[in-house]
Formats: structure tokens, sequence, C-alpha cells
């Protein structure tokens, strides 16, 4: 095996610089986990041939790749210019336009795609279009107009993003537009949802009761990029599968000094209350037209692996960039050097003794075990893949082995720091069975050798979901046999 396996994940937006088979096939090469598809652009039919290309790919190449869809959410927008971008002046007046008839925009005024946007905003707020590149201050507010004054130079195109600095803005969460994409990733087999400008915890829970409802299994992802998501952050994370560390909206929505704290923060909390986590947006922006970042950007994806996070996103620089699998490789090598820098500060004699599950349990032992003694890996024989999740939070540097016979838990699995998904059969109804051919079978992939010593952990019925009860300690004999060192 190699000398060390990244257990970081990497997240790479698809879009037309990865249609073709075989950028698809480098790119699962270069180390992608996970793909994503922004609902926010493409059609129904471009977000079915890209699901089908990486499931293909996938297979092909005998990897474990999830697909994450990403809901657009209520991203208020400007409209139409017409006779294409303007230079708005410092000091000059410009009027946002919610009615729904609002003619093409251009140098003194445009549409807005929220007709509410004058009921959220007061004199005095500050507005910010394309990422903060364009500043307005409130002057008037006339119902459904917004009189403004250009605090910058700046350039305004078409369908520009538009936020309001400190958050207020009242949209929900979700979309009509959303409800028919949490249909189509229903059919299309999605492993994972993200909710965009989620504000509560509520707005997971309904994104999650539609789903079931449209037959999906689908984990939900808890996007954090509105300023009331981070009011309401605990009841977010423990309402979600995992979270999603969006700086780019909540960069423009909070003073962007305060986003390097935050994304601790966050990444904080997601692991310490058993969520995934991944961080996201211009991760390596520079690299959309360079083939090699910036050392700013290096230090960037290295600080976040450092401070614990699960996975890092590729945005544009996967989807239209110019160097998408250089992207990738590059990312995996900035996440296999800053590995090697982390040292785990989760004190194990301090961790929640109050646990409601007997899964969590056994991950807790398992994890105090590894600490004490020298093990190669921990194998986790699972169902559903919540056992592989409880041990993955715990930081401690040993590799886990998820054995799943569940192709969609195998795919869950592949967001998780530390986890690696294994495709295994256990033979049925007998636990120390499963228990030599989990050996075995991971001795005959290269991952064990003879000597080293494994956790295993395992329930009573093999296939049962939440059954997981027991911990053994095992040795790897000659030719891959398991010698029982006793159980626990």
């Amino acid at each position: 095996m190699t000398s060390q396996q990244r257990r970081t994940k990497i997240v790479a937006t698809l879009g037309p610089a990865t249609d073709s088979a075989e950028r698809m096939r480098r790119l699962l090469e270069a180390g992608v986990d996970v793909v994503r598809i922004n609902f926010s652009h493409g059609d129904a039919d471009e977000h079915r041939r890209r699901c089908q290309l990486v499931r293909e790919t996938a297979a092909a190449l005998d990897r474990e790749v999830a697909v994450l869809g990403d809901l657009s959410g209520p991203k208020i927008r400007v409209e139409r210019f017409a006779d294409g971008p303007v230079q708005l002046k410092a000091g000059a007046a410009f009027t946002l336009d919610g009615s729904p008839d609002a003619p093409p925009g251009d140098v003194s005024r445009v549409g807005v795609s929220y007709a509410g946007l004058a009921d959220d905003v007061a004199v005095g707020d500050t507005l910010l279009l394309d990422d903060g590149l364009v500043s307005l201050e409130v002057t008037e507010v006339a119902a459904p107009l917004v009189h403004t004054r250009v605090l910058a130079d700046a350039v305004l195109s078409d369908r520009k993003g538009l936020n309001r600095l400190g958050g207020g803005l009242s949209l929900a969460a979700l979309t009509d537009k959303d409800r028919d994409d949490i249909v189509l990733a229903t059919q299309l087999g999605m492993d994972f949802v993200a909710v965009s400008f989620c504000r509560s915890g509520a707005d997971i829970e309904l994104t999650r009761s539609l789903l079931q409802a449209a037959g999906s299994g689908a984990y939900v992802i808890a996007k954090i990029e509105r300023a009331e998501a981070i009011t309401n952050l605990v009841e977010i994370v423990d309402a979600s599968d995992a979270v999603m560390v969006a700086r780019g909206d909540l960069g423009v929505e909070i003073d962007d000094a305060e986003l390097p704290g935050l994304q601790k923060k966050i990444i904080r909390v997601a692991v310490q209350r058993n969520r995934a986590v991944i961080t996201a947006t211009q991760m390596l922006q520079s690299m959309v037209d360079s083939p090699i970042p910036t050392r700013a950007e290096v230090l960037d994806v290295a600080n976040a692996v450092i401070d614990g996070t699960d996975a890092v996103m590729l945005s544009a620089e996967s989807a239209v960039g110019r160097h998408p699998v250089q992207s990738v490789a590059t990312m995996a090598r900035i996440c296999a050097a800053a590995e090697r820098q982390f040292e785990p500060a989760v004190d194990l004699a301090s961790a929640d003794r109050d646990l409601a599950r007997t899964d969590q349990a056994i991950a807790l032992a398992s994890m105090f075990l590894a600490r004490q003694i020298d093990v190669r890996a921990i194998l986790a024989l699972t169902e559903s893949g919540a056992t592989a999740r409880w041990l993955s939070r715990y930081r401690i540097q040993v590799p886990i082995y998820g054995l799943s016979r569940s192709a969609a838990a195998r795919r869950r699995m592949a967001l998780l720091r530390d986890v690696f998904p294994i495709d295994f059969q256990a033979p049925p109804g007998n636990p120390q069975l499963a228990a030599r051919a989990a050996v075995q079978r991971l001795f005959e992939l290269g991952h064990l050798a003879e000597g080293e010593r494994v956790i295993l952990t395992t329930g009573d019925h093999t296939g049962a979901l939440g059954g997981t009860n027991t911990l053994k300690l095992l040795r790897v004999g000659p030719g891959g046999v398991a010698e029982g060192l006793g159980n626990l």
C-alpha cells in the first residue's frame, strides 16, 4: 500500500470542463471523492448526463464516488441591462426596482429578482452586489423602489447576486425550483442534497421531509452562508447530516475579516456534534486560469485540513477552469502534506459520556484503545455507515475502513475524513466468520500486512441497521488469517 493515504476528501464541481469521458476518468483518478452538481447552472438533461457519466466512470475504476446536488436557493440577483455592463461612478444615484415589470437596466437603475427587497432594507443599509465588488448605500425606500448611492467606482453586469451587509433578507430557503430539483435529485439517486441560504434547522428538516416524500434517502447538507445561519449554527448543524462553509456569500454578508475565525468555529462545531464538514469557495481560484496555485491558496487549503475539515471543494476551478485535473491533483497533494502536520486535539478522557446509541459507545471505546496501543487500522462492519461516521469524528489519524454491502452507504462514507469505504458482503449469521472475512478482504487489497494489529467493530447480527455492539482486537496472521487477541 502507499506510504500515506490522503484522508481529507475532495469535492469537485462538474461543468463544461468535465463533460468528456476521458476528462472524468482523469478527474477521478486524480482523487475526486464527491462530485457536485450545481442546480444553479444547466438543465435537467445536463444533470442526468453528468450523473450517468460519474456513475459509469466510477464503476469502471472500482471507485466509491458520491454525487452531491446543490440546490440554487433564493439567490437575489439584479436583472439584465439593456446595453450590457454599466460603469457605476462613486456618489452617483442608482435605483433597484423590485416591480415585476421593471424595464431593462441602465446606468441609473436595474430590476431585481426579489419583489420584497424594499420591505427588508432601511436607509443607511449597505447592499453588496457581485460578491462585494459593488457597494451601494440605501438613501431612500419607496416600495417597490430602493434608492441608493454608489460607494465606489464599479462595473455591474447582468444577473449578479445581491446581499445585505449583516444579513436580514427574509426569503424562504426553498424556492419552487428547489422543490422541483429535489424530485430530480431523487430520480438521479443523488447521495447528498445541499440547502443554500438556510437560516434555521427548520429549513433543513423541510428539505429532508421533501426528500423522504419523494423516496430519497439522500443526506442533507446545510450551507452556512447567511449571517442568520451563524446565529443559529448549533440548531442547523444538529438538524443536518453535514455542513458546508460556503465562504462566498457568507463573506459578503459579514465583515470579511471575521471569516477565518468563523470558518474555524463552524468546523469545530460540526466535528464536536458528529457532523461532516466541507470547506468551499475559491480555494484554488487562480487555477481557473493558471496551472499552479498561489502560495496563499496553498495555505488556505492546508489550514482547513489542519483545522479538521472532512473535505475541501473546488467550484469554478473544476467546472469551467482550464486546468480541472491539475486542480484536483494539486488539492490532493496539499491535503496529504497538511495531514502530516495535523495534531489531533481531541481529549478522549473528556469526550461525551451521555451517549444515546450503542454504536457511538463502541466508536469511543475503539478510539480510546487505538490511542493506547499500536494498531494499523480500524475495520467497521457497517450497514448504514453510521459507525464509520462516529469513528471519524475523533480525528486520531488511524485509517478507518468502512466495510458495507450497501452501495449508497459506501458512497456516503466517501465524504468522511479518515474513512475508506470498501465493498464487503459479510457471511450471513456468523459474526466470527464476518470478522475473519473482513480481515482477509483488507489483506488481499493490500491495506493490511502480516503481523499488524487491527480493531474491528461489528454487531451480533451482520447487516442489521444500528446493530454495532462489539469490538474485537485482532492480529493479521499468515495469509491474512485473523488471529484473535480477545473481545472487549
